[in-house]
């Protein structure tokens, strides 16, 4: 069984080494340090310029939860219909009530703005309170895949709970692994689910080229250790997942 390894990534660099490492699909991010927020309109259009496999875009606002108003919803609808413009080859994007459930209307509305584009319902999903009933709700939805990490904090210790709502979702909507999968892990999750999908960052980390830095000064968050380094993806990870996954590193 051929699987798909969907890679995350920031930069046309990374979307270019990820396509040579074997990676099957793009979700295209910016500000990863958040979990991911909607990529600019050049970055869209430049990586869809320069790789051949699917990409898809995450439609996400900002950092934080995934409860959103109307003037979220409607910053993500533009975002979409730009999104579209560009020729971009699917959306990734979703929205919670209050409560912990799937916000039926405004990800219906989202899923509607992204028609006839596949639509992949993100991690958000993890932080619902009842897994099997937010896939239900997608599936009648008509999300065509969620990417989950079973509810845990990585994949690999969601393995159990992936299995199931593999098996509970069929053939009505795809359910992708995802969540702390690396190449010495990848195969066990795919041989413990049966997933079809797994999804990855695969990062690693970049030092600077500046030879002057000024001290003491942060630009973004106090709290980041090193403006001056970054994580960038790792080409070599993804393609040892790429061969674990194919029967390499069974």
């Amino acid at each position: 069984m051929s699987i798909l390894v969907e890679a995350c990534v920031d930069s046309v660099q990374g979307a270019i080494a990820a396509e040579h490492a074997g990676a099957g699909r793009l979700e295209l991010c910016a500000n990863l340090v958040e979990g991911g927020t909607t990529p600019s309109g050049g970055m869209m259009r430049a990586v869809l310029r320069c790789v051949g496999i699917p990409v898809f875009a995450i439609v996400r606002p900002r950092g934080g939860d995934f409860l959103y108003d109307a003037a979220d919803i409607e910053v993500m609808l533009r975002d979409i219909e730009f999104a579209k413009s560009c020729d971009i080859h699917g959306i990734v994007s979703g929205a919670l009530n209050p409560n912990g459930t799937i916000d039926e209307d405004g990800t219906s509305a989202l899923l509607e703005a992204a028609h006839p584009l596949p639509f992949t319902f993100h991690r958000a999903f993890d932080v619902t309170r009842d897994l099997d009933e937010s896939l239900d709700a997608l599936q009648a939805l008509g999300a065509h895949r969620v990417l989950t990490s079973g509810g845990a904090p990585t994949a690999p210790e969601g393995v159990e709970m992936i299995a199931r709502l593999v098996r509970r979702g069929g053939d009505r909507i795809v359910v992708m692994a995802g969540g702390g999968v690396r190449h010495g892990n990848a195969a066990q999750v795919v041989k413990g689910t049966k997933v079809k999908e797994v999804h990855l960052r695969g990062s690693r980390r970049l030092e600077g080229r500046m030879a002057y830095r000024a001290p003491h000064v942060h630009i973004g968050r106090a709290f980041v250790p090193d403006e001056y380094a970054w994580d960038v993806t790792d080409g070599a990870e993804i393609g040892a997942v790429v061969h674990a996954v194919q029967g390499g590193g069974a």
